[in-house]
């Protein structure tokens, strides 16, 4: 199967283009890499603004009439001009997650919001002791009333320190198997007895230790059933791993790495495309990121069935974030001793880029679950292996 017989965006680039010239400020980027907050609220509040959150969406719950296809090339454009939109990459996968697993008045009160720019959702999954086996939460949740109130702490909550709400995942029921006794709200950040911690992060975002004191939420708070949260979870794990806005930047890593290799000049005179191993790692990691761009397009034609690709999912995350870091590991191998120079650093090759991204890729095979969690997954459900560990 062809995913990608043409560039379906094509008609959508110059609009997108001369839309990005007129609203992406010059400094953000750089706002971003200085402060390690990839999100920047002005441009959100600009998306918003001229529909292009809600497209695609349903009207019924605050949808636009912008093209989808234009709103990805805008995305496109943001991508291009080194932005991040992670606090509305973590919304978008709640807002999926509440469309499929919420109630009515739940869609029909977050996801408008949202899309006007109103709420942006961080995700509250990982404890300090737990990490990757979110199941394993120790964050409480115990009805009082008509109210719930949670006490916790939550770690790498990232773009908390922007984000209206925070999706905390709790445990509801402690006599009962982990997977079955979770919950999920949709905790707002200016109820009483919320607060955060920066931490600063190798790859050089800014992420948040979050803490949760005597928090209480209404009962329209609980996404799903009470106690059914693993089954929320489980949907919102397969938009976080795997269902993707498709993408087509015109840059790549290979792409960068051989422009620098056909000017960069050895000794003898010849360039250090030249090399034909030099050449070939490169071709690699140019045969790679096709194929993680061909998941990730799999998992979106899965996704618009109206399937919820979960091992898809799953594969593609594993495959995308271990060959980024075997990519990165290798651009540094070529550059030599250039390519530890930092973005900051003048001469840095392609703006320090290589350096950031090794830094960057390092946490990759670790959010949104390990690569030993996700190929449990794979083993399990798409070969039908048996469990290898006990226990949930």
């Amino acid at each position: 199967m062809d995913f990608w017989e043409a560039d379906e965006l094509a008609a959508h680039r110059a609009t997108a283009r001369a839309w990005a010239e007129a609203n992406i400020e010059p400094h953000w980027a750089e706002e971003q890499h200085r402060t390690g907050c990839h999100q920047t609220m002005e441009l959100h509040a600009r998306l918003a603004r001229d529909g292009i959150l809600a497209a695609g969406w349903p009207a019924e719950y605050g949808g636009s009439d912008v093209d989808p296809a234009f709103a990805q090339a805008i995305f496109d454009e943001c991508a291009e001009r080194d932005l991040h939109v992670d606090g509305w990459t973590t919304t978008s996968m709640v807002l999926h997650t509440i469309a499929h697993t919420g109630t009515e008045a739940q869609k029909h009160e977050y996801i408008p919001a949202a899309l006007r720019g109103e709420i942006l959702i961080a995700l509250g999954y990982s404890e300090p002791d737990s990490g990757s086996d979110a199941a394993a939460a120790k964050t409480t949740a115990v009805r009082d009333g008509d109210t719930w109130v949670i006490n916790g702490q939550k770690m790498f909550t990232s773009t908390a320190q922007v984000c209206s709400h925070i999706f905390v995942l709790t445990r509801t029921n402690p006599d009962v198997p982990k997977h079955k006794g979770l919950s999920l709200f949709l905790v707002p950040t200016s109820a009483p007895g919320y607060d955060l911690q920066p931490i600063h992060t190798l790859g050089g975002q800014v992420t948040n230790a979050t803490f949760f004191t005597d928090v209480r939420v209404p009962g329209s708070a609980l996404i799903g059933e009470p106690d059914g949260g693993w089954n929320v979870m489980r949907v919102a794990l397969i938009y976080e791993r795997g269902v993707s806005s498709p993408s087509r930047i015109e840059k790549t890593l290979a792409e960068d790495l051989a422009s620098w290799a056909r000017e960069a000049r050895r000794p003898d005179g010849t360039t250090v495309l030249d090399d034909p191993l030099v050449a070939e790692r490169i071709g690699r990691i140019a045969v790679d990121e096709e194929v993680g761009r061909l998941l990730g397009r799999w998992t979106n034609w899965q996704a618009a069935k109206g399937g919820i690709p979960g091992v898809e999912g799953s594969m593609r995350k594993l495959f995308f974030t271990e060959a980024e870091q075997r990519h990165f590991s290798d651009a540094l191998d070529i550059l030599g001793a250039e390519g530890l120079l930092a973005p900051e650093a003048p001469g840095a090759p392609a703006g320090g880029a290589f350096e950031h991204g090794f830094r960057a890729a390092v946490v990759t095979t670790v959010y949104g679950g390990t690569s030993e969690i996700l190929r449990d997954i794979i083993a399990q459900r798409h070969l039908g292996l048996p469990r290898n560990r006990p226990g949930g």
